[in-house]
């Protein structure tokens, strides 16, 4: 039981940090996919972890997925855009 609760909360937490990355990239008029690519392997993350979870494949390829899926989140860093104030 506590299984279906953590995976339900793990995918309303998910949906709503996905809909406020696209809402602060909408509001701060930021276009393009370069930016966005951390974001997106950081929720690749999360996604890869509930699947293994779900799927009992909790072993040494996710944690390699997870890994890789780290490495290229903070590679891709450097295209996020950074505010400039005035």
């Amino acid at each position: 039981m506590i299984q279906i609760i953590l995976s339900i909360i793990t995918i309303g937490i998910l949906c709503f940090s996905c809909f406020i990355v696209v809402q602060k990239r909408k509001q701060a008029g930021i276009t393009g996919i370069k930016s966005a690519l951390s974001s997106i392997c950081l929720f690749l993350i999360a996604i890869t972890s509930l699947l293994a979870y779900w799927l009992n494949f909790t072993g040494i390829l996710s944690w390699a997925i997870t890994m890789i899926l780290l490495i290229l989140g903070a590679y891709f860093t450097k295209y996020s855009v950074i505010p400039v104030k005035i």
